[in-house]
């Protein structure tokens, strides 16, 4: 994993707590967005950990130009900004995931190994603040807009539930399904509409007009 962050001891406290860990490894640190971007071309890690707030080039653009390559790295954006702007923007950028700067460490390594295994993950303060984006004006849906019309009855009723914030586990638990089956229609869905993770999908149900904030649930 590679920590990027401007400040140094903000740096090395995450590493710190990182490297604690006996499955978790830090292999760089970067103050800045272009060391980053070059960081992880020479490192090729699994993850990076990264701040949006930097001198130079901003995390949002290294974060673009890190996922850009199909088999890139993944980004899990920690930061103490939580304006709309930043979430969105970080998301589309291509990060799998947001945590603020104030979560626990147990919270931020919990987020780090379901970011490496290749979900998404959003703090629930992020999570609030989608819906509320989206509930300004959530655009009317296509006929198949987002490719949505190659889903299964069941694949879609999946997705409903990943866009409303609910583990697989949780979603298997309100289907009567084992967590297994769920996770075999989620690779499915991610496959069909070609998105990388939940939080991916997660967007587009939104945008598509499939998710209405009326109809949420939970965040």
């Amino acid at each position: 994993m590679i920590v990027v962050d401007d400040q140094a001891v903000v740096r090395a406290g995450f590493a710190a707590i990182v490297d604690a860990e006996p499955d978790l490894t830090v292999v760089a640190e970067a103050g800045d967005g272009a060391t980053a971007v070059s960081l992880a071309c020479a490192e090729e890690p699994d993850l990076v950990l990264m701040d949006i707030r930097m001198p130079g080039m901003d995390g949002l653009t290294a974060t673009r130009l890190i996922t850009a390559p199909a088999n890139g790295p993944r980004v899990l954006v920690l930061t103490t900004f939580d304006l709309d702007e930043y979430v969105y923007e970080a998301l589309r950028a291509g990060a799998s995931g947001f945590l603020l700067k104030d979560a626990q460490p147990e919270e931020l390594l919990s987020a780090i190994r379901v970011v490496a295994a290749g979900e998404g993950i959003l703090a629930p303060a992020v999570t609030r603040r989608l819906i509320d984006a989206f509930a300004q004006g959530v655009p009317q849906p296509a006929s198949d807009a987002g490719g949505l019309g190659q889903l299964t009855p069941r694949e879609r009723e999946v997705l409903l539930k990943i866009a409303s914030g609910l583990t697989n586990a949780e979603i298997g638990a309100e289907l009567g399904v084992t967590t297994g089956t769920v996770k075999t229609h989620v690779n499915a869905l991610l496959s069909k509409l070609g998105l990388r993770d939940r939080v991916q999908a997660t967007i587009l149900a939104y945008e598509s007009g499939l998710v209405r904030p009326s109809g949420i649930r939970r965040s």
